[in-house]
């Protein structure tokens, strides 16, 4: 629903600009019609892509991202004196075997690793196997964060900045007003900080994320996952 949102705001965008300045010349008015429905098709397709594309690199199971925070909301984490329970949901797992799972227990030296009649699989592994995991987790979400510095999407992004349990993103923009795709982008940011929580037993009340001027240093916006469906 987001994504169709999205592009609808994007068409709508472009269809008046360049509908603003027509002439009476019917000729040029058909001309600026059929390029008006070129630049919808085209606003139509990255507004699709535009949150998904982020998220491939933290998940490649999903990427619709409000599917994505609800399936990292399963996750669960017990950390013990010396060992860590985790069971992570069928839609980060995909489909498997007990027979795979016994493999990958004795290749990666876990403790555990039961498949359960939901799909999940439930992990038992030491503390340190545990703190490898998490900084994996870190490390795609630095990875992703980076890719969208300055990309085709972001253009106008010079820097993002994550505090150490990725609760808080400054995002710094040479915007002076943030555009649709970077007002958007929250949506990731969200779903990298939810993920980095559940998978280190510290899920998140919030993840905040400023965007921040890149010439005047003021926060232009402020965005809270908390806000996420409250209706506004």
């Amino acid at each position: 629903m987001k994504k169709q949102f999205l592009a609808i705001l994007l068409a709508g965008t472009l269809a008046s600009s360049m509908l603003a300045g027509c002439g009476s010349s019917h000729e040029q008015n058909e001309q600026q019609a059929e390029q008006v429905e070129e630049k919808v098709e085209e606003a139509s397709s990255e507004a699709t892509e535009t949150v998904s594309e982020t998220l491939e690199a933290a998940s490649e199971e999903s990427s619709d991202v409000l599917e994505e925070l609800e399936a990292i909301g399963d996750v669960d984490v017990d950390k013990n004196l010396f060992d860590v329970t985790i069971t992570i949901p069928k839609d980060f797992i995909g489909d498997t075997t007990q027979e795979e799972l016994d493999k990958s227990v004795a290749e990666k030296g876990y403790q555990s690793a039961i498949l359960n009649d939901d799909g999940s699989v439930t992990y038992v592994m030491t503390k340190a196997q545990h703190k490898e995991l998490v900084d994996t987790v870190a490390k795609q979400i630095d990875n992703a964060t980076a890719e969208m510095i300055g990309s085709e999407q972001y253009p106008n992004i010079t820097s993002i900045q994550a505090n150490s349990d990725y609760t808080k993103f400054t995002v710094t923009t040479k915007s002076s007003e943030l555009s649709l795709s970077e007002s958007f982008s929250v949506m990731a940011f969200y779903t990298f900080g939810g993920m980095y929580g559940v998978f280190s037993g510290e899920k998140a009340d919030n993840i905040q994320v400023e965007f921040v001027n890149a010439d005047t240093g003021e926060v232009m916006n402020t965005a809270n996952s908390k806000d996420l469906g409250d209706g506004n």
